[in-house]
């Protein structure tokens, strides 16, 4: 049997394993209670994101080899910082100079605060950013963002911002046509939806009114997008269950 068939089946298993994602998913309540993902960093600059999902888009990253991505939701950087590292690498891969390459990720955030803005400016990975505020779902910055997808073959869509069912499908009907074929738009806290009512009570979002129904209604309509099953069942634990959407036609 080969490495990748017994991958397979491992993932498979997981699957299967009622006890396994019981405590997986008692795991990732009882952190989501501690802020857990708020301890991390990529390359020196918080990123607010579980281990598991850094390296599930480390490898769709890798095996999509993108040429932009979009990234919705920039908060301290960290993600930005880790796709433009990723481009970086990939630059690498294929003797390429990362600096001369046109390759880049586009964030966009309703409010880039000062010192985050100032963080990004001084890292050394700036050169492979775009920093966009304002509005994802704002028609003239949709426009904007839009328009750094002019002529690019391969397209990679993040949608990490504020996570209400209603924004969060404005944002899907917005950038998600950009995805290439074979390529992701990942929906980042559809984990939000299987939490207990009232775990987030400073935010707008809960149970009934987050990413995952938003992704879920939206699917309805496009059936050239499928859930990526076999990342949930890898990860087992994640932020974004049902989130890793693959373009498939």
């Amino acid at each position: 049997m080969s490495f990748s068939d017994l991958r397979s089946q491992i993932i498979i298993s997981q699957a299967r394993n009622k006890c396994l994602k019981t405590a997986a998913s008692d795991f990732f309540e009882f952190t989501v209670n501690s802020s857990y993902s708020y301890v991390f960093d990529w390359l020196g600059i918080p990123i607010i994101q579980y281990p598991q999902d850094i390296v599930a888009f480390q490898e769709i990253v890798s095996q999509v080899k993108p040429d932009l991505i979009l990234e919705t939701g920039i908060a301290h950087g960290g993600s930005l910082v880790l796709s433009a590292s990723m481009l970086c690498l990939l630059d690498v891969m294929e003797g390429l100079d990362p600096r001369q390459s046109p390759r880049k990720v586009v964030g966009v955030d309703i409010d880039i605060r000062p010192h985050n803005r100032k963080a990004l400016d001084d890292h050394p990975l700036r050169f492979k950013m775009e920093l966009i505020e304002g509005s994802s779902i704002d028609p003239e910055i949709i426009q904007q963002v839009r328009s750094h997808a002019d002529g690019v073959d391969r397209v990679l869509v993040s949608l990490d911002s504020n996570h209400t069912h209603e924004h969060v499908l404005a944002e899907l009907n917005a950038y998600a046509d950009l995805v290439s074929v074979g390529s992701y738009c990942i929906v980042f806290d559809t984990a939000i939806e299987d939490l207990p009512a009232g775990s987030f009570p400073d935010r707008p979002w809960d149970v009934g009114n987050n990413p995952k129904t938003a992704v879920h209604e939206w699917l309805k309509d496009h059936p050239e997008f499928v859930i990526d099953k076999d990342i949930d069942n890898k990860l087992l634990i994640s932020v974004a269950p049902d989130g890793y959407l693959k373009r498939a036609g």
